[in-house]
């Protein structure tokens, strides 16, 4: 497999593979070990939705040095991390909506890693065994109340808060990828995967330790520096090396 994504045709939701553009659709569960029809599906009517629906989203905060400093706080000695809403989860294409216009509301490109088996207590050498895959994201926060509390869940988990997608890559090795994020055609943000202060695979351990993961869960691995504020009308697009790009739009 390579990208896979889920799309929806009619009252039909399915999973299919990506492939220049064509999709085969998937017999089995995408979990498991599934097949894929031969021939492509007609692409008239049919939308692309959101590549999971996890029971939980894991957000990792600070885990960029560059960010943390940015911040002007020190970078943590152990994962910082949060759950997230499944309900802000919004697919590629999709518009973000600012529920309080005077707050300021700003973007974070991330690298999300999407779970594939059941996992609890791995080690971090047996961490890849457990993943399916990975997609661009975003962890849109609001900045006003993040600042005005101690949690974080509320600040980042209205709806629309979540944009993650189109497609989920199987194959790409997450250490060394250029991260980016262009807001109106600006480059905002411009990093790399190996600057995260806690790698995939650290992560992946750290978080099983805590909690089961299960398949689908999702997991946004941190924002690297240059973080900013969002506007009605704003075009934001996430660019992964070797992901499809996240582009969404903001009202």
């Amino acid at each position: 497999m390579a990208a896979i994504g889920r799309f929806q045709k009619g009252d039909d939701i399915f999973y299919a593979k990506v492939v220049d553009g064509e999709l085969y659709r998937l017999q089995g569960d995408v979990f498991g070990s599934p097949t894929f029809q031969k021939k492509p599906i007609p692409l008239k009517g049919v939308k692309t939705l959101v590549p999971v629906t996890p029971s939980k989203v894991i957000a990792v905060g600070l885990n960029y040095a560059d960010h943390a400093r940015e911040t002007g706080k020190a970078p943590p000695k152990e994962p910082l991390f949060w759950l997230k809403a499944p309900t802000s989860l919004i697919p590629d294409g999709g518009k973000i909506e600012i529920p309080f216009p005077d707050h300021r509301t700003d973007y974070e490109a991330e690298l999300a890693v999407i779970i594939g088996r059941r996992v609890r207590n791995v080690t971090e050498a047996a961490a890849a065994r457990y993943i399916f895959g990975y997609t661009a994201a975003q962890d849109i926060t609001d900045r006003t109340i993040q600042e005005s509390e101690s949690q974080w869940s509320r600040c980042k988990s209205f709806d629309t808060f979540t944009p993650l997608g189109p497609y989920i890559e199987t194959k790409i090795d997450p250490h060394d990828l250029t991260i980016q994020l262009f807001q109106n055609g600006q480059l905002r943000q411009n990093s790399n995967t190996s600057q995260l202060i806690f790698n995939v695979y650290q992560l992946v351990s750290f978080i099983s330790f805590n909690m089961t993961l299960l398949p689908g869960d999702v997991i946004l691995t941190g924002t690297p520096s240059g973080v900013g504020p969002i506007t009605s009308g704003d075009r934001l697009e996430v660019r992964i090396q070797g992901l499809a790009p996240l582009v969404n739009t903001v009202k």
